[in-house]
């Protein structure tokens, strides 16, 4: 039954899922909460995992879950699922784009689906930036972290600042890693 559930889940994710994973998130998060298979603090230590391992992060979101759900397999189901729409939708788009984008009418619904996209992915920013900065109490009460605030504006100020001195801005692994070495001076010791 679980790897059922698994499959719908990340399938109905997958074929929503439109503008990449970061947009995904707050569909992942709506499933995740009325499954009640993670809590928004755990979720948001998922995201930070799987944005820090190599591959797409609702690919990555997806093996996670569905292993701790479903072990192994539980991890192929769900990480099927959720590719599989991505996959079949871009084989067919194959056979279509050459001529499809030619058409004034798809121009127009691809223009009028970008600011969508940027912002849901906004969102998800503003909600991610929340959540590491507002701890929340048992009692649901909010518990502002001083630490968090400060590290969040200076790893921006790191990751923005960078791109006006070198072209292409400090590396996201360099500053990953470097972030992950400030928790644990920070948060660990």
């Amino acid at each position: 039954m679980i790897y059922l559930k698994l499959f719908l889940t990340f399938l109905k994710v997958g074929l929503f899922a439109f503008g990449g994973g970061y947009a995904a998130v707050p569909l992942i998060r709506e499933t995740m909460t009325a499954h009640n298979w993670f809590e928004d603090e755990q979720l948001m230590e998922l995201i930070a995992v799987s944005e820090s391992t190599p591959g797409p992060i609702m690919v990555n979101l997806a093996t996670y879950i569905g292993a701790k759900h479903g072990g192994v397999l539980g991890a192929a189901v769900a990480t099927a699922a959720v590719v599989l729409p991505a996959f079949t939708i871009i084989l067919l788009l194959m056979k279509v784009m050459k001529n499809a984008l030619k058409n004034e009418g798809i121009k127009a619904a691809v223009d009028g689906i970008k600011p969508a996209i940027v912002g849901i992915i906004l969102a998800t920013g503003i909600f991610m930036a929340a959540g590491n900065i507002f701890a929340f109490t048992p009692g649901d009460a909010a518990v502002f972290d001083l630490k968090a605030f400060v590290l969040t504006a200076v790893f921006a100020l790191i990751y923005f600042g960078s791109r006006k001195v070198v072209k292409n801005g400090i590396s996201p692994i360099v500053l990953i890693l470097l972030s992950g070495a400030v928790g644990v001076v920070l948060y660990g010791i």
